[in-house]
């Protein structure tokens, strides 16, 4: 779809196209039979609709469609040197006419691929409301005729907040702990395209934060072999075997944090990322530094003060303080009832209520977290807690 897009210059033609091609698809295979290269065919087929469409708008003689008639295999040209497909339109979808609370969920779908409930999931809302504000995004990208068009190199830095964000937002999405091979390959998708970004930003004053956006996915990755143990069964980050960290990864990470940090143009993906090289610290000391680790929550949260940095430094705060009650304190801050169907602060409240010995609690938050995961590693995880809670209490 990404490839219609980006030929035809509009999101929702290329949709209406490529769904059009799926019910022609669900109505004629089952009577000819699959074709040897199906997603050839739905291509081909949404290109023929997407030149009948034009047709009927009297748009046949539009030089902009002979560049629909080359096979799939001709590749686009560029202008401006993005050497990935998808980054490209991604850097598109950045569009400063589109409303910059919908452009990452925007990317997510229309460039990644993501089903709007999952990009739901990651922005603390139901499926139904980022559902009702894609569609709305596209309707107005459509009604106001806005095309897609490669930006040009001086437009682009204006955009690349909003490329790392999504790329980020993928890699939370396509970070779960299940073995999942669709999902492990959303991951390293995302880390692809954040290496590919940290490159092509080479020369741009904002690069810093794209390589802290790079140093913070290799520093998850160089730990994703730890997070689980031999039984398959879910490890917290403070529990790792260290032994099983990927060393290499983390120091490739840790140069990129000191080249990001050498051009003084601090940001929350570079703060972000510092927070997992102190995490990482474990491997040289044995032991992360919590008052570290806190006051860089803290420079977060002065710039950057969403929902995950918050619940990380009541962690961390009560790791620092060996008492669980301040880390409580700084949860309740958030606000419960904004709370009510976010996983993580119900997981990391139950975790201190255990801490702090209040196990009937504990094991109320517990479920509750339980509920709110589809992840079957974490709840499986999370279901040993409540039992255990349940002995305690």
């Amino acid at each position: 779809m990404s490839w219609l897009a980006w030929q035809w210059k509009d999101i929702g033609a290329a949709e209406d196209a490529l769904g059009d091609a799926f019910a022609t698809a669900l109505a004629r295979w089952p009577i000819d039979g699959v074709p040897d290269s199906p997603e050839g065919w739905l291509m081909t087929a949404a290109k023929r609709n997407l030149l009948k469409a034009a047709r009927r708008q009297r748009l046949a003689n539009d030089p902009a469609l002979t560049i629909l008639w080359p096979d799939e295999n001709t590749p686009v040209a560029s202008t401006n040197e993005i050497p990935d497909d998808r980054l490209r339109l991604m850097f598109v979808c950045a569009h400063p006419s589109i409303e910059s609370s919908v452009r990452t969920a925007l990317m997510l779908q229309v460039v990644l691929g993501l089903e709007a409930h999952r990009i739901a999931d990651a922005f603390l809302v139901s499926a139904e409301a980022m559902t009702k504000r894609l569609v709305r995004a596209k309707a107005k990208i459509r009604t106001a005729g806005i095309r897609f068009d490669e930006p040009t190199s001086i437009e682009l830095p204006g955009r690349l907040d909003a490329v790392l964000e999504a790329i980020y937002g993928a890699y939370v999405c396509g970070c779960g702990q299940a073995l999942d091979d669709a999902v492990d390959v959303l991951a390293q998708e995302a880390v692809y395209l954040a290496e590919l970004v940290c490159h092509q930003a080479a020369d741009e004053p904002h690069r810093a934060e794209a390589q802290g956006l790079f140093a913070l996915l290799l520093y998850c990755e160089a730990r994703r072999p730890a997070r689980l143990d031999a039984e398959g069964d879910f490890v917290p980050l403070d529990r790792h075997d260290v032994a099983e960290w990927n060393e290499a990864l983390i120091s490739r990470a840790n140069a990129l944090l000191a080249a990001a940090a050498d051009r003084r143009m601090p940001g929350p993906f570079q703060l972000e990322a510092a927070i997992q090289s102190a995490h990482c610290d474990r491997l040289r000391f044995g032991s992360a530094s919590w008052r570290d680790i806190v006051t860089l929550y803290q420079r977060l949260l002065a710039i950057s003060p969403n929902v995950g940095a918050r619940i990380g430094h009541a962690m961390a705060a009560a790791k620092a303080s060996t008492d669980p009650q301040i880390g409580l304190a700084l949860l309740e801050a958030i606000g419960p009832e904004q709370m009510v169907h976010h996983q993580p602060w119900w997981a990391a409240r139950a975790q201190l209520l255990n801490d702090a010995g209040r196990f009937a609690e504990a094991r109320s938050a517990y479920t509750r977290a339980h509920s709110l995961t589809k992840d079957p590693v974490l709840q499986r995880y999370l279901m040993k807690r409540i039992e255990m809670t349940a002995l305690l209490s």
